[in-house]
């Protein structure tokens, strides 16, 4: 409400929340805070677990930031982008997340500080611009260039070293390392790794010993016709992506049948077009049919027949990696199918894998699509260690693309604050002052592994600081033995690009939350109020 004249003017309707100014600021570092501290705990090699239950009452166990965060439903809009902070760490680099998020919590929570001593919020958005620009920059100058083939297996290695599967983490590495460079390309000078081009397929049962990797795709499918055989070798494959089965016509059609005779040669006519559909693929030479859509039954009885493996009802992503797996040519239409289209393989089998039977595609000559089928004893291991395995996939793609690593433990933020409170002192102003809000913000990546660890954090961060002020740049926390210790010899790496994305993300969030001085919550919308309070609208100003 505002005064025209003595007279009240409403803006707003009716019930409408308002906060302005520190209120809203506080209202929303409050809430980004919350939120990092949620998931504070799960950081490192010690970090802890978090048990999920959603509404239905499904479980979820995961100490993975960005899976924790998209299963907590935060409803408060200050809250939701630091959602959206681990959600865009997942989805560019694969890894790091619960470090984003830690990092745009502390760097509000310095923020906060600043504001209370009367520092103007543009002031602050300024010194952090600097700071990250610099941060960026000392990244840069303390990365090694390695994409060896041993140091892939040591970053996959760190990546699963927090997750519930670290016991298998060597092997599940090994196979990680595997399946990437078999599916890495050179494209204009450049290597480049897509993990779409994996396929990693879960089945619960045995334990996760019993994973295992395939040079080519295993299937969730089974043989359509128990007169097919179960298993073909040196198998020439016809990928089809239309239906083996009569057309129905596109627009409503009657058929007038006046004599008995006229219903069988009708009758006659689908079967012989479905023998024709089988003869074209005999004729091709095709030993195994992997059908898009779906494949009639007389269809079935004719390439049982006929001595061919079929499959049907297969997932056009899954028809994308077989193409790519076998050399195959995707085929729409019988008419061009030749035997040049077809793709090879040494052995394709249908195997009993616990309950169910799975199509293996095995042997392919040179794939550029490969599976790995993962084992774990309940629903809720194999989908941590799918977690844990995409995490995995994406830090050796990073470093395959990127070819630049830099030790971990928390070694790069203490080094990266240090050269940030050396650069502060060049600086004028009050900018200064949030450059070393900045420094002092990395610290809480080493203070947590320390805390998660059971370490002293005082403690550990005075043997850091010293280390590093004498040049030991790799110095960082070794949550496994309970001290400082060097990580480079410890062979804790960590891609680079991980690094520069979390920083960049939690600096670019805690700006724009440091902006805003006004928000407008309509309760029509959902109700609003304080940190996590639901529905919370927002009307962001500069």
């Amino acid at each position: 409400m505002t005064q025209l004249s003595g007279t009240p003017v409403l803006l707003l309707r009716e019930g409408t929340d308002r906060k302005r100014g520190r209120d809203a600021q506080r209202n929303n570092i409050a809430a980004a805070i919350a939120i990092a501290d949620a998931i504070r705990t799960a950081l490192g090699p010690k970090g802890q677990d978090k048990m999920l239950v959603d509404s239905f009452g499904d479980t979820t166990i995961t100490n993975d930031g960005a899976t924790i965060l998209k299963e907590i439903d935060v409803q408060h809009p200050a809250a939701k982008m630091l959602v959206e902070v681990a959600k865009t760490q997942d989805d560019e680099v694969g890894d790091g997340t619960t470090t984003a998020v830690i990092i745009a919590g502390e760097l509000l929570k310095q923020a906060e500080t600043l504001l209370d001593q009367k520092i103007h919020p543009n002031t602050i958005v300024d010194g952090y611009q600097k700071a990250t620009d610099k941060a960026l920059s000392v990244l840069d100058s303390i990365a090694i260039e390695d994409s060896s083939e041993a140091m892939l297996i040591k970053v996959a290695q760190v990546s699963m070293q927090s997750k519930v599967v670290s016991a298998f983490r060597k092997t599940l590495s090994d196979m990680a390392v595997k399946a990437v460079l078999r599916i890495t390309e050179e494209i204009d000078g450049k290597r480049k790794a897509d993990i779409d081009h994996i396929k990693v397929e879960k089945k619960q049962g045995g334990t996760l010993r019993d994973t295992q990797f395939i040079e080519g795709i295993v299937l969730d499918k089974e043989v359509v016709h128990p007169g097919m055989p179960q298993l073909v070798r040196k198998a020439k494959i016809a990928l089809i992506q239309s239906a083996l089965e009569v057309e129905k016509t596109e627009f409503t059609a009657k058929i007038s049948i006046t004599q008995v005779e006229q219903m069988q040669s009708f009758l006659d006519e689908e079967e012989h077009m479905l023998r024709e559909m089988v003869e074209k693929i005999k004729n091709s030479g095709a030993n195994v049919v992997l059908c898009q859509k779906g494949i009639d039954d007389v269809a079935q009885h004719f390439l049982a027949k006929e001595g061919i493996l079929a499959v049907r009802r297969i997932k056009e992503s899954d028809m994308e990696k077989l193409a790519r797996a076998t050399g195959g040519k995707l085929v729409s239409n019988l008419d061009d199918l030749a035997a040049g289209d077809l793709g090879k393989a040494d052995i394709i089998e249908e195997r009993k894998i616990a309950d169910d039977k799975m199509i293996f595609v095995e042997g392919c000559t040179d794939p550029k699509a490969v599976s790995i089928l993962l084992r774990g004893s309940t629903d809720l291991i194999v989908d941590e260690a799918d977690r844990a395995l995409h995490d995995a996939l994406c830090v050796i793609r990073d470093v395959v693309e990127d070819g630049r690593v830099v030790a971990g433990g928390g070694s790069p933020e203490i080094e990266v604050s240090r050269q940030l409170n050396e650069y502060a002192e060049s600086l004028p102003g009050r900018e200064q002052l949030a450059v070393i809000a900045f420094a002092d913000a990395l610290e809480v990546i080493p203070k947590t592994l320390a805390e998660n660890a059971g370490l002293d954090p005082i403690d550990i961060l005075a043997d850091l600081k010293s280390r590093h002020e004498k040049g030991e740049v790799s110095a960082g926390v070794d949550g496994l033995k309970g001290k400082v210790g060097d990580m480079a010899k410890g062979g804790v790496w960590e891609p680079l690009v991980v690094k520069r994305q979390a920083i960049k993300s939690a600096s670019e969030v805690s700006q724009m939350l440091l902006r805003i001085d006004d928000v407008i919550a309509s309760k029509g919308m959902g109700g609003g109020g304080g940190p996590g309070g639901p529905g919370m609208g927002g009307d962001f100003d500069d």
